[in-house]
């Protein structure tokens, strides 16, 4: 399975938060500020041998941008026509919450089941804006299926696998589009966007809409901060290729 995530950061201030949402232990773990290490940037055509395999296109990527920017913008009562249903994980709402007593992330999130095409429920895409189900998704996903497929190809080389077998398993395998939205807060220092998890998928591929930072991985027992990049994905390695591999890539905590 791949993921397709989406970090949408506004600078509009909500106001006063609920206790739900407040972490104050927070402010107990160090992240880095000074120094910070950059991850490896990849121009990933110097790695393809088939000039047939072209990336995501810059005005696929600004549009899906745009979309999901506008759709979290719609009032209230038209993103609830979109709202998951209890116990599942599709649609508008917030973070999945099956714990009792556990802290809520500061955050909205919008999941699709983007392929296979089979699989849609289409109760759950949203109609507005009118180009946001059928053509910018529709486009993005399928286009990102093909990088997912690429990366598990150049991955299956390096550990040793076979790397059709492990490419068939990204072209045939599932796809989830997730877009998170985070507002801004006068409790920012103390409210979490999204609980540190690691993603029970092969690969993700996360896109972030603007060049605030927000992301940041657990590396040595330390929090770093990931600069975003315009235009570019940040590839995280799920927990089903560090089994595949048997632990050579790292499902990294984030």
């Amino acid at each position: 399975m791949s993921k397709v995530k989406m970090a949408s950061m506004v600078d509009k201030d909500v106001g006063d938060v609920s206790l739900q949402y407040l972490r104050p232990e927070l402010h107990s773990e160090e992240v880095l500020a000074d120094e910070t290490p950059q991850i490896p940037t990849i121009d990933m055509k110097r790695l393809m041998v088939d000039d047939d395999n072209e990336m995501v296109s810059e005005e696929i990527i600004e549009k899906m941008k745009a979309d999901a920017q506008e759709f979290f913008r719609l009032p209230l009562e038209e993103k609830n026509a979109h709202e998951r249903l209890p116990n599942t994980t599709e649609g508008y709402g917030q973070a999945y919450l099956f714990t009792q007593g556990r802290k809520l992330d500061w955050g909205d999130i919008l999941m699709l089941r983007s392929l296979p095409v089979s699989e849609r429920t289409m109760r759950f895409w949203p109609e507005n804006p009118p180009s946001f189900s059928v053509e910018t998704v529709d486009k993005y996903s399928l286009e990102l299926q093909k990088v997912s497929s690429s990366l598990a190809e150049l991955m299956g080389r390096i550990f040793g696998n076979y790397p059709k077998q492990l490419m068939d398993v990204f072209e045939n395998g599932r796809q989830i589009v997730r877009v998170n939205y985070y507002p801004a807060s006068v409790n920012g220092s103390n409210v979490m966007g999204i609980t540190p998890h690691t993603d029970a998928t092969g690969i993700t591929l996360l896109l972030q809409v603007n060049e605030v930072q927000a992301l940041q991985i657990k590396k040595n027992g330390e929090w770093i901060p990931i600069m975003p990049i315009s235009a570019a994905f940040i590839v995280n390695i799920g927990d089903i290729i560090e089994v595949m591999s048997n632990e050579k890539y790292k499902s990294i905590e984030h």
